[in-house]
Parts: structure tokens; sequence; C-alpha cells
């Protein structure tokens, strides 16, 4: 006799196919729509630390995070926007901004960035 037990099958049903492919296509739909936003975050940061390296008065700082933003497209903060100082002889440029993304009706994913050159 054969035994009553059926194999079962292994894998995931089609529903939860479904979900799984619903749920990466929206990772990657955000994903890539913040990709853009963290490599502006990044190219603000290297724009400020320049500033803060080269530039001795807060008009030249402003002058020299404003040509790179030129440069590296950074639309999001000017040089206006920063907040600079000087610490023992060492200038410290601060910035702080966000940007949102709008994802479904009135849903927004915000992203605040701060920054401190050292």
């Amino acid at each position: 006799m054969r035994s009553a037990s059926r194999n079962r099958q292994k894998g995931v049903s089609f529903i939860g196919f479904l979900l799984i492919a619903v749920f990466a296509i929206a990772v990657f739909a955000i994903g890539g729509q913040s990709l853009p936003i963290a490599l502006e975050y990044q190219a603000a940061k290297k724009a400020a630390q320049k500033a803060a390296n080269e530039g001795n008065t807060m008009p030249e700082v402003r002058a020299i995070f404003d040509r790179a933003a030129q440069i590296d497209d950074i639309k999001t903060i000017t040089g206006a926007d920063l907040e600079i100082s000087k610490i023992n002889e060492r200038v410290v440029v601060e910035f702080e901004y966000e940007r949102s993304l709008p994802l479904v009706g009135p849903a927004y994913l915000v992203y605040r960035f701060t920054y401190q050159t050292k």
C-alpha cells in the first residue's frame, strides 16, 4: 500500500510572488529617486569642506562653495545658506537642509541633512 501522505510542493504561491514583486518595485522606485538626493548631499559636503579649507573670509567661503555648487550641480543649498564661523583661527562651515520625496497621495519621504566641517 502507498502511504496516505502526499508530497507537498515547495515554493512561493502566486499571491506571495505578487507581494514580493510589489515590495521590490517600491524599494527600487524609492531608491532610484533617493540616489540623486544622496549624491547631492555628498557633493555639498565636499564643497563645504573645500570652501572651509580654501576660504578665509565669509564672502570667499560663500563664493568658493557657489563655484563648486555650479560644477557639481548642487541646487538645494547655496553659499548664502551656509553658517560660517571661526574656531581657533580655523574656518568652520555648517549647513542644514531637508528634501522631500513625494510617495503616494499626501505621503512624503523627508530627508534631513546636516553637516559641519572638521
